[in-house]
C-alpha cells in the first residue's frame, strides 16, 4: 500500500487509534499520521485547504499555531481596502511559515514573494502554493532581514514575527520577536506603501505604538469571544493617532471602530432594562468606554466594564442581556435568589471574590439560560445581577 492510499483510506479515522494499530506494509506511518492529522485540523480551521487535494501538512503544532481561514480572509479584505487594484503590483511575506496568510494575500497581487529561512517549510510551500492556485508565487529560502536589505519596492509587506526570545521562551515584547520589527521597520517603510504586522494578542498595544512609527490602524481580531490576533498597519507618510478596529469573526460577528476614550464622568448605581458586556476585542483595544459615546449607555463603575441601557442594541460589540433582577449580599436577598436559581453562568467583574469562590459559596451549578454578573456599582455596592439573553426569553 502506498502512503497516499493509506492517507485517503484513513483520513477520517482517529490518529491515536491508527498509531496503536501500527503500519501497513510499505507505509511510512509517522508521515501518514502527520498528514491525516493535518487534514483533520484543516477541515476545522482551513476549509479551503482541506478541499484542495494533494497538500502536504507540517507537524501538528504548526497547524494549531497557524492563522485560521477566518483571520486570513480578514487580512485579505483589509489589504484589498488599503490598496486599490491598480496599486497591487507586488507583496512580500517576510515570515512565510506554513503560508496560510500568504495564500490569502498573494492572489491580490501580480507578484508575490514568500520568504522563509527554514528549508523544510520552503519545500512544503513550493509543493503547496501551485496547488492553491498561486503559480506566480516566488519562494525565497532566506532570512527576512537579509531579504529586506535587497528587496525591491513592494506595495505590501506582511510579517508575523516569531514570538520567542533568544532562549526559546515565549515573549510578547515586540523587540524580542524574530525578526525585530522595531529595527527592521525603517528599512521596510522606505520600500513599501503598507506594512502589516501580525502580533500576539497579549502584546501591550500602547507600548507597540510607541515602538512602531506611522501606524494608521490597529485591528484586534477575536473568534468565538477569544482574542486571536493583533494587527498593526503602518502606512508610508502617515502621521497622527491610529484608528482602532475591534472585530469578532464568529457566528455572532461585530465590528466596532473609533478611538479609545476615557471613563465616562458619571457612572451609575441604577440599572436600566439591559446589561451590556463588551466583547474581548473591544476590551483588549481599550475601546469599551467609547461605546457610551456611540450608544445611550451608562457604566456601572469605573473598574467594572459593564454597562446598562434602557433599550436593546442588537449591534452592540459584545453581549446583550435582559436584566431580570438584582441582589445584594444580605441573607434575605441571597435566599430569595437561590429560591429561583439552581444553576447559572457566572461572570465576575470588579468583585472581591473569584468566580470559583463565589460559586462554591452560593452552591450554584454551572450552565443553563440564566446569567449572574457579580460586580460593583458606582455607589460601591457589591451585587449579583441576574440576566437572560433576549433570545432565551
Amino acid at each position: 500500500m502506498t502512503n497516499d492510499t493509506y492517507i485517503q483510506q484513513n483520513r477520517h479515522a482517529s490518529v491515536e487509534a491508527l498509531a496503536l494499530k501500527g503500519a501497513s506494509e510499505g507505509v511510512d506511518l509517522p508521515y501518514c499520521l502527520q498528514q491525516i492529522k493535518g487534514w483533520q485540523t484543516a477541515c476545522r480551521k482551513l476549509p479551503r485547504w482541506a478541499e484542495t487535494e494533494g497538500l502536504v501538512y507540517p507537524p501538528a503544532l504548526s497547524m494549531e499555531q497557524c492563522s485560521s481561514e477566518k483571520t486570513a480572509t480578514y487580512k485579505q479584505s483589509l489589504a484589498a481596502r488599503l490598496l486599490p487594484a491598480d496599486k497591487r503590483r507586488a507583496m512580500a511575506d517576510l515570515t512565510g511559515g506554513l503560508g496560510v496568510d500568504f495564500s490569502f494575500l498573494a492572489p491580490l497581487f501580480r507578484e508575490a514573494h514568500y520568504v522563509e529561512r527554514l528549508p523544510e517549510l520552503c519545500r512544503i510551500a513550493r509543493h503547496n502554493l501551485p496547488l492553491l492556485g498561486l503559480s506566480h508565487a516566488e519562494v525565497h529560502e532566506a532570512d527576512s532581514a537579509a531579504f529586506a536589505a535587497s528587496m525591491p519596492g513592494m506595495d505590501l509587506v506582511f510579517a508575523d514575527p516569531a514570538r520567542r526570545d533568544a532562549n526559546g521562551r515565549r515573549t510578547v515584547w515586540l523587540e524580542h520577536c524574530t525578526p525585530d520589527m522595531t529595527m527592521l521597520q525603517p528599512l521596510l517603510m522606505d520600500r513599501t506603501t503598507v506594512m502589516m504586522v501580525k502580533l500576539s494578542p497579549m502584546l501591550d498595544i500602547t507600548r507597540a505604538l510607541q515602538q512602531l512609527k506611522g501606524v494608521a490602524e490597529v485591528h484586534v481580531l477575536s473568534v468565538e469571544g477569544e482574542c486571536r490576533e493583533l494587527l498593526l498597519v503602518a502606512v508610508a507618510g502617515h502621521e497622527g493617532t491610529p484608528t482602532y478596529h475591534c472585530v469578532e469573526l464568529s457566528r455572532h460577528p461585530y465590528a466596532f471602530s473609533g478611538m479609545p476614550s476615557g471613563c465616562p464622568r458619571d457612572c451609575t448605581a441604577t440599572l436600566s432594562g439591559y446589561l451590556y458586556e463588551p466583547g474581548a476585542a473591544v476590551l483588549k483595544a481599550g475601546m469599551q468606554d467609547a461605546t457610551c459615546a456611540r450608544w445611550p449607555l451608562q457604566k456601572l463603575h469605573p473598574n467594572s466594564h459593564l454597562y446598562t441601557g434602557s433599550h436593546p442594541l442588537p449591534h452592540y460589540p459584545g453581549r446583550m442581556f435582559r436584566i431580570v433582577d438584582c441582589y445584594d449580599f444580605s441573607k434575605q436577598d441571597i435566599k430569595r435568589m437561590l429560591g429561583c436559581l439552581q444553576k447559572a453562568n457566572l461572570t465576575v467583574r470588579n468583585f472581591p471574590s473569584s468566580a470559583d469562590e463565589l460559586r462554591r459559596r452560593l452552591k450554584l451549578k454551572d450552565g443553563g439560560h440564566d446569567y449572574l454578573f457579580a460586580t460593583t456599582l458606582a455607589d460601591g455596592r457589591h451585587v449579583l445581577i441576574h440576566c437572560q439573553r433576549p433570545s432565551a426569553t
